[in-house]
């Protein structure tokens, strides 16, 4: 499983760069980053090298933010390579809430970060269909 940070904001002009600048500081290197918004707030969710310092830091800073486990894992990077991980969750009744794409390390390799309703159950069924699974360790 992977570490992920929520950060929740206000959706204007300078929020973001104050993030970036917090993270800066603290020479966190951010793994991942994605960002779902509404009208006046969003939720920048970041997977970093060092959970700890960079949870730290942004809360020293005035930030709210939290820690969630995530599933990641590794696929080809070819056509259906996605396909065949999502139907085996459906298959299994797994609901995905949200994913998003790592910085990926490996040649023809794409790594993912999806957020489900049963961790267990999810890492289970991925084993079982020749999923690779990724640890913070194999995206640092």
């Amino acid at each position: 499983m992977l570490d992920q940070i929520s950060i929740f904001v206000e959706n204007k002009q300078g929020r973001l760069a104050a993030i970036m600048d917090v993270l800066h500081g603290a020479q966190v290197d951010i793994r991942a980053f994605t960002i779902a918004d509404t009208t006046d707030f969003g939720i920048v969710r970041i997977i970093v090298n060092d959970t700890e310092k960079a949870l730290k830091s942004l809360k020293d800073g005035g930030f709210t933010a939290k820690v969630t486990q995530v599933i990641g894992f590794t696929i080809e990077d070819i056509p259906s390579a996605m396909y065949k991980v999502i139907s085996a969750l459906q298959e299994a009744q797994l609901n995905i809430e949200y994913s998003y794409s790592l910085m990926g390390k490996r040649a023809n390799q794409a790594d993912i970060a999806i957020r489900v309703d049963d961790n267990e159950k999810t890492e289970q069924v991925l084993r079982e269909k020749g999923i690779k699974l990724i640890s913070t360790a194999d995206i640092i």
